[in-house]
């Protein structure tokens, strides 16, 4: 079984996996089985594009090599565990070294996990799979609550306070969104990305209609508002 539940296509909580990985047959294979598992997945050669990739679009796992050209995989995990943004991403460490030394050093800058080359794929799907249910559970389960907010992806109901919600299609998805990183600011075109697609047009200014559309169902006619705007930021679900 992969990421997502049998028979139900959820698209917006599709996990995105950034693989960085120089040796092309090994990035395919991740590609493959990876999406095999249900992810959307990326990848990149070397250390240097993966930092700006990351930058222009959070991945909730990065598959990181070792030995990289421009940029080591122990120097982008140090940069990315020194910005705030990107403190708590998940990241899996790959590398053909295979010594206790080597393995605390690939530890020390903070990765999450570590897999030795040559790995069969069936144990790297079970370290992400891991990874992704620790850190990002709302990404492993059907049903998920935050505050007096509850979310069931397989039935597509949102319930309030013991009350049903009604939301329509795109407000559903940025209500998934949100709850799978609750406190977490995103800009417009951060929430474009996740939730309309990299590949879609649509103006920024959508992104507030559809806000305001989840706010007003979410709040009704009593509730407190839980989408907290950050002027010249974007929008976070408070916590």
């Amino acid at each position: 079984m992969g990421f997502e539940a049998a028979n139900q296509p959820r698209v917006s909580v599709q996990p995105y996996i950034l693989v960085v990985e120089d040796e092309e047959a090994i990035a395919t294979l991740l590609q493959y089985n990876l999406e095999k598992e249900g992810c959307r997945v990326e990848i990149c050669g070397d250390g240097e594009e993966a930092l700006i990739r990351i930058d222009e679009k959070l991945p909730d796992l990065v598959v990181l090599d070792w030995m990289l050209p421009t940029v080591s995989g122990i120097e982008v995990c140090r940069r990315l565990r020194q910005r705030p943004a990107t403190r708590n991403l998940p990241i899996i460490m790959l590398t053909a070294r295979t010594e206790e030394t080597d393995r605390v050093r690939g530890l020390e800058p903070g990765a999450d996990d570590y897999v030795v080359k040559p790995f069969l794929m069936s144990e790297l799907s079970a370290r992400v799979r891991a990874v992704l249910r620790r850190i990002r559970p709302g990404l492993a389960e059907d049903s998920v609550r935050h505050g007096d907010i509850v979310i069931d992806r397989s039935a597509h109901r949102v319930r309030r306070g013991g009350k049903d919600v009604h939301l329509g299609p795109t407000e559903f998805r940025l209500l998934d969104y949100f709850m799978q990183h609750p406190g977490r600011v995103f800009s417009r075109e951060q929430l474009l990305n996740a939730v309309w697609g990299s590949d879609v047009y649509v103006e920024t200014r959508t992104v507030d209609v559809h806000i305001g559309r989840l706010r007003r169902a979410l709040a009704g006619d009593e509730s407190s508002d839980p989408i907290r705007t950050v002027r010249s930021a974007g929008y976070a679900l408070d916590v």
